[in-house]
């Protein structure tokens, strides 16, 4: 796996939505066979989290690459930061999620969240006419504190709900297959780890496993 530093990895300004883990960037897998499929993730932090299930349990039937970033949904991220990750391509798969990055007031003008996600899922397939895509919703953000007294944070995950209400609009316009993270999580808040954000490794093992039965799914006309 070779890790990039790329400007396409960011910075986020708000201390606390970290990485969770080496930081932001792109790794991308040695590619030795060309005929061999392969496979883009794309994600925040929560992405560090199941990526390497999913790229184990791939392992020789595909090469996966992951973007771990911090981005929200723009015009920037659209026309500039995403095309030159697919560049890295040609990709076979991409699954992404965007989302828990956006929720600040102000990240995201009113009224632009549904065009601007349209206009991501048009940049992939701009950069990759053949390209098959998953989307993944946001994880529900919990309260802080110890995993068995956790509650849903009310104020952060009531915008996290409408954007994936209105990101699964765009999904269903599109037509993106749906891999649902938050409703896999949000009856497990005590496999949460209590910081709001971020999760314990029972609860990305059951992502991993989604992300790559889903995958595997889409990736059946090439193996």
């Amino acid at each position: 796996m070779v890790f990039a530093s790329l400007s396409a990895c960011g910075q986020e300004p708000d201390k606390r939505l970290h990485a969770d883990g080496k930081g932001w960037r792109i790794e991308q897998a040695v590619v030795i066979d060309k005929k061999r499929p392969r496979v883009l993730l794309v994600g925040d932090s929560i992405l560090n989290g199941y990526k390497n299930q999913v790229i184990k349990a791939l392992e020789g039937k595909a090469y996966v690459d992951a973007w771990v970033n911090p981005y929200h949904q723009s015009e920037h991220l659209n026309d500039v930061l995403l095309p030159a990750i697919l560049a890295n391509g040609p990709y076979d798969v991409v699954h992404f999620n965007i989302g828990l990055h956006g929720w600040q007031e102000g990240r995201i003008k009113d009224g632009t969240f549904e065009p601007l996600t349209k206009g991501y899922v048009q940049a992939i397939r701009k950069a990759l006419p053949k390209v098959r895509i998953l989307w993944a919703s946001s994880t529900p953000v919990t309260t802080k504190g110890k995993p068995a007294k956790l509650k849903l944070e009310p104020e952060i995950n009531s915008v996290i709900v409408e954007h994936n209400r209105l990101a699964a609009r765009v999904m269903v316009e599109m037509k993106v297959p749906v891999n649902d993270f938050y409703a896999l999580l949000v009856d497990k808040l005590n496999l949460a780890r209590g910081d709001r954000f971020h999760w314990t490794g029972p609860a990305y093992k059951l992502l991993g496993k989604k992300v790559t039965e889903s995958v595997a799914h889409e990736l059946k006309p090439h193996l």
